[in-house]
């Protein structure tokens, strides 16, 4: 009998009149609201301007959404696709299903489209935009908990998440507690954004640099994260597609960093210690 654990929501989505208020969304709209606004205060600590920001943002953050719900769709299409499946729930982005690195690879063509007409080196913006991204997926993983998805194997820990009947995998339909993984994943994002400012402060990596040990950071955290889940997830010689993924990106990054690694360091917009 577990004795200590953490309770799911009794809801995730509230009604005001009839418009339906999801928590989901909640959780991504306020993350993407910490991103621009501290992204924004360390931008203008380069020399920018708040406003290159959310000029910017008006393009990363619809490709973002779309880049993330393709990933998700095309890694795990028998959701959607596969006989007895409801197609047209592939666009009912509400009940979860947003995969980082899509939204992360069209988040940054967007990005990219917006710094291109202000002028402005993507790479460097990326610097900026690396510690605040890191907390906005630390915020957004609370969606999570209130769809009750993204959990870990059953487990009879103090802090393990009681998920109610209707979310239980159908291979563990009687066990109550699982792995919150959700958390596990929300804690090390905390951990980067916090590791990224004191590394930024300490050192200065710039052309991109910041962004690529934000990622290779994020990846190792992730599969760790990745290990612990026993949810549906397609496979490729044994390991999730997630994993395959994570490690590609995890290897590009530091493929980058060993490029880049005797590059002079300088200053693109301010030759001032960012204020965080």
């Amino acid at each position: 009998m577990t004795l200590a654990y953490l309770p799911s929501p009794s809801q995730g989505v509230w009604h005001l009149g009839p418009i339906p208020i999801r928590a989901y969304a909640m959780c991504i709209l306020l993350g993407i609201v910490v991103a621009v606004v501290w992204t924004g205060r360390r931008w203008e600590a380069r020399g920018g301007h708040h406003e290159d920001v959310v000029d910017i943002a008006i393009w990363a953050v619809p490709f973002g959404l779309v880049g993330g719900r393709l990933y998700h769709v095309i890694t795990d299409p028998e959701l959607y696709f596969k006989a007895g499946e409801d197609p047209v729930k592939a666009f009912y982005i509400w009940d979860g299903g947003l995969g980082i690195w899509g939204a992360v690879a069209l988040g940054a063509v967007g990005a990219w489209i917006g710094c291109r007409r202000k002028g402005i080196d993507l790479a460097d913006f990326a610097d900026a935009l690396a510690p605040a991204l890191a907390l906005a997926q630390a915020i957004g993983r609370w969606g999570n908990y209130f769809n009750q998805e993204l959990y870990g194997r059953p487990s009879g820990l103090p802090w393990a998440i009681r998920i109610d009947p209707s979310h239980r995998p159908p291979n563990t339909p009687n066990a109550a507690f699982y792995q919150p993984t959700f958390l596990y994943e929300s804690i090390w994002d905390v951990g980067v954004a916090l590791l990224l400012v004191w590394i930024d402060r300490k050192w200065h990596p710039n052309r991109g640099r910041l962004f690529a040990i934000y990622v290779a950071l994020y990846t190792a955290g992730r599969a760790v994260v990745e290990a612990l889940r026993d949810d549906h997830a397609n496979r490729f010689l044994g390991l999730r597609v997630n994993d395959w993924v994570s490690l590609i990106v995890f290897l590009g990054a530091l493929a980058y960093l060993w490029l880049r690694r005797d590059r002079p360091e300088t200053k693109t917009a301010s030759t001032e210690t960012p204020d965080e």
